[in-house]
């Protein structure tokens, strides 16, 4: 049987090595010898002896956190021997390694999958998301391990070292150290009274020193509240509060 199906760059990649790596730049592949965590609904195809188990949102504590921000990830604890291989509607995935000391801000919508030895608590953004229907909380990781998350296109990873402003909707992620805050980018004028607008009411904006990962999309941000298999909700704080 001859098929470009089967050139070298579609066959399984092997590694002696176990966690997780790239299949693709839109499949992981988490060659396991132990377990990880992963987002409910991404696991795509199995070899081995693997066990799924659901976690909600990883401990009672943040699954009160989930049901009251709307934010979170939905969780699956994968465990065995073997190789699994995740994904999520074509998305694009980007590996961050995590080192002793380090703390990533994260939006929950696009976590995929991450070392089970990483720490991950959901908190407050200060300063930013409610006036944008984007959200107050964001799922925030810390201690030694690999995280996978998506991204929708190639993103763009910005140094904060001058006062930066994006679009709520496109941050992914940030250094959590990073001060956020509200910025309102439209001015308001003649224009604005008759219903004009640029379409850039506001921004989040984010000052210190670190980075912030920007995607090229504004789609709508999304807690993972009740969500499975890559269906988001919309509405953030505000749509929990009065049931939207």
């Amino acid at each position: 049987m001859r098929s470009e199906l089967f050139n070298a760059d579609n066959l399984e990649k092997e590694s002696a090595q176990p966690g997780l790596r790239l299949q693709n730049s839109k499949l992981l592949k988490a060659e396991l010898n132990g377990e990880f965590m992963a987002r409910v609904g991404s696991m795509v195809a199995y070899q081995g002896q693997v066990q799924f188990e659901a976690l909600g949102s990883g401990g009672i504590g943040k699954f009160l956190k989930q049901k009251l921000t709307g934010e979170g990830v939905p969780l699956m604890r994968v465990r065995g021997h073997g190789d699994v291989f995740l994904a999520e509607n074509a998305a694009d995935i980007h590996l961050i390694d995590l080192e002793p000391g380090d703390a990533l801000s994260i939006n929950g919508a696009n976590v995929l999958a991450f070392d089970s030895s990483l720490n991950y608590d959901i908190k407050m953004v200060q300063g930013a998301g409610m006036m944008s229907n984007a959200g107050l909380f964001n799922c925030v990781f810390s201690g030694h391990g690999r995280i996978a998350v998506t991204t929708k296109g190639t993103p763009v990873v910005l140094s904060v070292d001058q006062p930066t402003y994006v679009d709520p909707q496109a941050a992914i992620c940030w250094s959590a150290n990073l001060q956020t805050g509200y910025h309102r980018a439209e001015q308001l004028g003649m224009g604005t009274l008759l219903g004009r607008t640029t379409g850039e009411r506001f921004t989040m904006s984010f000052s210190g020193q670190g980075f912030v990962v920007v995607q090229p999309s504004e789609e709508p941000p999304g807690g993972f509240a009740g969500a499975a298999g890559g269906q988001q909700q919309d509405g953030g704080i505000l749509g929990n509060i009065f049931g939207n």
